[in-house]
């Protein structure tokens, strides 16, 4: 059996990377110097999670350095998507609609998949903007929103510092009526998107595929 390690934190919770991989090694979100130290005896190294503000990123020639190794590098739904859509010609593999986002152009800044956690728990504090992207267009394609209402409240996400977001502020701070944002609110309760989990699922379940 392949020996896989993966680094992944507030994008996925353990339990549920133990389920689709349970013979991997997990690790916490990847800084600078981490994926070049675990990268000895791993054959497939997948990379969710990791430091951007905190801390050093993990480079891009750290990550070259890994795969001329001879280890295959998945990236998604955070740090992974990002480096990801960069190195993906140079051998890197990405997965999910967050690292397609970065490839096309779609997105472009770090702080869309940015966020802040509780480092022993793990739990987010603030909500990443990809995921609200994800339920804000949700929300318009089933009717609750409205394409300007929906641009109205990316463009007060953007406004608004990475670590305070939260689906309540931006909602407060957006340029649309008090209906809609009871309707909203009461909406996301049940519907709002993770789609940064949704990646990580789906990359995890992907490279259990090719085991």
């Amino acid at each position: 059996m392949p020996n896989v390690v993966i680094f992944v934190g507030p994008s996925l919770e353990l339990k549920a990377a133990r389920q689709i991989l349970p013979d991997a090694v997990c690790l916490p979100p990847v800084k600078r110097g981490d994926a070049a130290a675990a990268a000895e005896g791993t054959d497939i190294m997948v990379i969710i999670d990791g430091v951007f503000f905190q801390d050093r990123a993990v480079g891009h020639r750290e990550i070259l350095g890994v795969i001329k190794s001879g280890v295959k590098v998945f990236g998604s739904s955070s740090m992974g998507a990002l480096r990801a859509s960069e190195l993906d010609t140079l051998g890197m593999t990405g997965i999910g609609k967050i690292y397609h986002q970065y490839k096309s152009g779609e997105i472009i800044a770090d702080d869309e998949v940015g966020l802040v956690y509780d480092q022993e728990t793990g739990m987010a504090l603030s909500e990443p903007m990809v995921n609200m992207r994800a339920s804000f267009s949700k929300a318009e394609s089933t009717g609750i929103l409205t394409k300007e209402e929906e641009t109205a409240l990316l463009k007060s996400c953007k406004a608004i510092y990475y670590p305070d977001r939260t689906y309540r502020r931006v909602i407060k701070e957006a340029a649309i009526s008090d209906e809609t944002r009871g309707s909203l609110l009461s909406w996301l309760k049940d519907n709002a998107v993770d789609q940064k989990r949704l990646d990580a699922i789906l990359c995890l379940e992907t490279v259990r595929s090719l085991l």
